[in-house]
């Protein structure tokens, strides 16, 4: 056997970042998920059990550490411990803190979250159990619960000097509560200004930032720092940002404030510049520490690793020599792993293939590391000559990484995740649109040669480039290179699924809050990161969460793996590309005559509907590009919905990722119901009458000002039930298939409602406010539960542009102030 590696080892860090969003949602968050915010302790709690003041029980504590030190030795003390129950650290050092503190407050109780012993680090105590095979218990703290009985004194230490202190303090009934050292507020006597774009609206960072005692200015004079948006420097930077640096004041990341909250402390500005971090590209930054518009441009253009089940890895540079990956029974012998767990600091991913090389030369490739530091990734390649030991080692090496065996996961897809153990991605057979999708060079040959009519082979050149779905799988930090993401198979999917509908169906049953509440969430967070990796993981806290970052990302995700299917590998295809794609499409495109009566009435439907949509300090107008009238194979003909009671053509939201699965099979329901908005009626399709909700989907970044938005004929059914909070139960509406209208802060006038094609109510008309002042919606939507209630009729290409900026900038000061 020979062994050639490819790339030197090194230590992987074991540091965690929280992921920042990279997708402006435009919705507020929802009904938080129940839990009790921890209220902090009064400043004027001096006083303590027995009369005495926190200064007070300090001293004592600090003489009675030094009593107990002086004359009990390391020996001793590892038998207080082992007497009640305590396990004693390896280290001399760690034994005397964690045994003075069980002497003088009390053997710490079980874990509150799971059950797990708590351990003493002379700082705090930290749960060293597991919550579930998925995730340790993240659960730390510095007043634990205490056990109820008394303190336990070996014989030896009974004739020791110090044994009348210790049996003082040996009724629990005598033990002080351990004092919780206040964290100052991270913020405190700062001001903050902030600009641009950033992954959550102003408002929301305006309420944290006070919160956590600063202030937040709408100039930047006299401003500890100005927090900016990545894509500040991509449009040339505001004027508040080029006022800033001519002022000298500190232009920082948005992680700043996010770290800063996380850890209780205000982070050194200079490591989160964003001035002179102009160039992060080759200086072997992890994508996980790279400024968001850094990682962003180095995913986008970075090569995919590995494009499918059948894909031999970029790295292992065989390629050139003819390569494939090697099958027995039809089974390819190449596997994806990850392993999330936020308390051991991993975020580790792993490859292995068995690559067949000429002549029956068969190589094995193994590539670990941590998601998003390809730099300090190892990697191996070894050559074996007999194809039967190299199946046994993969195979062994495959129980290794996850404890199971690997045949049975490939041929019966049975798999019980192992604690802190790798977890498989189930990857499909096919190519990853970021691989087989129309690279930048071929977008405009394809279109020029295309058979199709100019428009929709312009149209279809952009459903079937790369660069839509990179970018939205960088929005959502899912796009690491070394996984196909966009190539994930249906049993992958149905596990993501039964976690997500498990979880959620746990929390509606539940009233669970404090610390099991938190370990339920941290627990969840690491399954979710382990089935959909990410650069940047994070823990969930609510509703709006679970909507955000995990039931909108896997529809997405779902979504462009239909899409690889429909676009596999273009540069195989010779002749016309698109309009082979098209035709596998099944879907009927023709571009609507702008003279037409169809085409001014849905711009006059767009802008009746249509509010500005603000990002940050930004407005977004939209104006009509393009207009096209589509007839699915996959959903009912006009005249059929036609036959269907209350019809209403309303509008539909959609990213452009996700466009093309909808033209393919048209809409599919929402994945799970959640009390937040477009999740609230449960596994349904939901549209709106105004195009200004539709519009917040179909928005992508402000580099990328094309959108789509879609119109569809809705059938309500004869029945329509009106709601203006989230429903309860949504299983009955789903099972009935009633048809669902939520009500909103906004209608639109009634008074301007027409009808369009004998029957069908176009709800056309000025934006106005309705009654509903508190509901949760901000427009009216529409609920429907059966996918053949909805016919796709048109699709509107959309620019959005940026309205006037204005911005606030303090009076120049006189000599006089």
């Amino acid at each position: 056997m020979k062994v050639h590696d490819t790339r030197s080892s090194a230590h992987q860090t074991a540091e965690e970042d929280r992921m920042v969003t990279r997708k402006q949602k435009a919705e507020s968050k929802g009904s938080e998920s129940g839990q009790s915010p921890k209220k902090a302790k009064s400043e004027n709690d001096s006083v303590r059990k027995n009369g005495k003041s926190t200064s007070e029980i300090a001293a004592d504590f600090e003489k009675f550490c030094k009593a107990t030190k002086e004359h009990l030795s390391i020996e001793q003390m590892r038998e207080i411990l082992e007497a009640n129950g305590q396990e004693p650290p390896g280290s001399d050092d760690a034994v005397v803190p964690k045994c003075q503190d069980i002497m003088f407050y009390g053997p710490p109780d079980n874990c509150p979250a799971c059950g797990g012993t708590l351990e003493y680090n002379g700082k705090e105590h930290i749960c060293t159990g597991e919550y579930s095979e998925w995730s340790s218990c993240t659960f730390t703290t510095r007043d634990p619960p205490r056990r109820d009985e008394p303190l336990k004194i070996p014989e030896s230490v009974e004739k020791s000097p110090v044994s009348d202190l210790i049996k003082k303090h040996q009724d629990p009934k005598s033990h002080p509560r351990r004092e919780v050292v206040l964290v100052n507020k991270p913020f405190t006597r700062k001001l903050i200004s902030l600009s641009g774009r950033l992954s959550r609206t102003h408002q929301y960072w305006r309420s944290k930032i006070e919160k956590h005692g600063g202030k937040v200015a709408s100039h930047i004079i006299g401003a500890t720092c100005l927090v900016v948006s990545p894509a500040e420097r991509g449009r040339g930077g505001s004027a508040k940002l080029a006022e800033a640096i001519e002022k000298g004041i500190p232009v920082v990341r948005e992680a700043w404030l996010i770290d800063s909250i996380e850890k209780k402390a205000a982070q050194p500005l200079d490591a989160y510049d964003m001035v002179s971090d102009l160039a992060v590209a080759g200086r072997g930054i992890p994508l996980n520490k790279q400024d968001l518009s850094e990682e962003a441009l180095e995913t986008i253009v970075a090569e995919l690793k590995v494009y499918g089940k059948r894909g031999v890895h970029k790295d292992t540079k065989l390629q050139d020599e003819g390569v494939k990956i090697f099958e027995k029974d039809g089974i390819p012998y190449n596997c994806a792993f990850a392993l999330c767990n936020r308390k051991l600091g991993l975020n580790n991913f792993c490859i292995m293939q068995l690559i067949m090389v000429h002549e029956n030369r068969l190589h094995i490739y193994q590539k670990k590391g941590k998601i998003g530091d390809d730099a300090r990734a190892e990697d191996q390649l070894e050559e074996w000559e007999n194809i039967d030991d190299a199946i046994k080692e993969f195979v062994r090496l495959f129980e290794e990484l996850t404890g199971n065996d690997f045949e049975a996961w490939e041929r019966e897809k049975k798999f019980e995740k192992k604690s802190n153990k790798f977890y498989p991605l189930d990857m499909d057979d096919g190519v990853d649109v970021r691989h087989g999708g129309l690279g930048f060079r071929q977008l405009g040959v394809a279109a020029v040669h295309s058979k199709l009519d100019p428009m929709v082979a312009n149209l279809m050149k952009i459903l079937c480039s790369q660069e839509i779905y990179r970018y939205a799988l960088m929005e959502m930090a899912l796009d690491y290179p070394e996984f196909p993401m966009g190539m994930l198979s249906d049993v992958h999917f149905k596990c993501c699924e039964d976690v997500l509908l498990g979880f959620v169906e746990t929390l509606k049953s539940t009233k669970e809050t404090g610390p099991k509440a938190e370990a339920r969430w941290a627990d969840f967070s690491q399954r979710w990161f382990t089935l959909l990796p990410s650069t940047r993981p994070l823990v969930f806290h609510d509703f709006g969460d679970l909507a955000d970052h995990v039931a909108a990302a896997f529809e997405t995700v779902r979504d462009i793996t239909v899409a690889s299917h429909l676009i596999g590998d273009m540069e195989s295809t010779l002749d016309d590309p698109l309009f082979d794609r098209y035709k596998k499409l099944g879907c009927s495109i023709s571009p609507l005559e702008k003279d037409s009566n169809d085409y001014k009435m849905i711009v006059n439907y767009l802008e009746k509907t249509y509010e500005p949509y603000k990002v940050g300090e930004i407005s977004y107008g939209v104006s009509v590009e393009n207009i096209y009238e589509v007839e699915l194979s996959a959903c009912p003909s006009l005249d059929e919905i036609k036959r269907l009671p209350n019809k209403m053509l309303l509008w539909c939201g959609s990213r452009s990722s996700n466009l093309l699965r909808h033209l393919h099979k048209g809409f599919l329901p929402a994945v799970c119901s959640l009390p937040v908005p477009g999740y609230m009626f449960g596994r349904a399709i939901v549209c709106s009458d105004a195009a200004a909700e539709a519009a917040r989907y179909g928005f992508t970044a402000v580099d990328r000002p094309e959108g789509f938005l879609v119109l569809a004929v809705a059938a309500l059914g004869e029945q329509i039930t009106e709601i203006s909070s989230p429903p309860e139960d949504t299983k009955s509406l789903e099972e009935k298939k009633i048809g669902v209208k939520g009500l909103g802060r906004k209608r639109t006038d009634e008074s301007e409602h027409f009808v369009w094609k004998d029957d069908i109510r176009v709800p056309c008309g000025r934006l106005i406010p309705s009654e509903h002042k508190d509901s949760l919606l901000e427009y009216n939507e529409y609920a429907v539960y059966d996918p053949q209630q909805v016919s796709i009729r048109f699709l509107v290409v959309v620019k959005y542009e940026e309205q006037e900026v204005k911005y606030d900038v303090e009076e120049p000061r006189t000599e006089a102030d």
